[in-house]
């Protein structure tokens, strides 16, 4: 049991010189931003800006608004206008939908009981 004393304690200490060590590093790069001007701020600025570039890059197009205001509304118009119901080619056409943002239009106007499934694929107004 001494043994796991010792070895305890040899870890304490190094521990403690790495958080002495951590400190020392702390300061000096706080005073190293405050020389520069806050620097360090705008390259963190500048790293986000850079993200959300990239993000943007990735994103779904918007579907074009034919005098609706949501995505939603643009889908179920699709969906009423249709005589034999909408399937989801014509559906994607029509809204310039991707894939994904469809299928959770559909989801959701199906749960709110807007739309019915009338076979895979096929929706109609309910």
């Amino acid at each position: 049991m001494s043994k796991v004393q010792t070895q305890i304690k040899s870890l304490a200490k190094n521990l403690a010189s790495l958080a002495g060590k951590l400190e020392k590093l702390s300061t000096q790069v706080g005073a190293a931003t405050k020389a520069a001007g806050g620097k360090k701020k705008r390259v963190a600025k500048a790293g986000k800006k850079a993200k959300a570039a990239t993000k943007k890059k990735g994103a779904a197009k918007k579907a074009p608004t034919s005098g609706k205001d949501t995505v939603l509304d643009n889908v179920m118009d699709v969906i009423v206008k249709s005589r034999a119901g909408a399937n989801i080619a014509s559906l994607r056409e029509k809204t310039g939908l991707e894939s994904r943002q469809l299928s959770n239009a559909l989801y959701k106007l199906s749960k709110k009981g807007q739309i019915k499934t009338v076979s895979r694929g096929v929706y109609v107004k309910a």
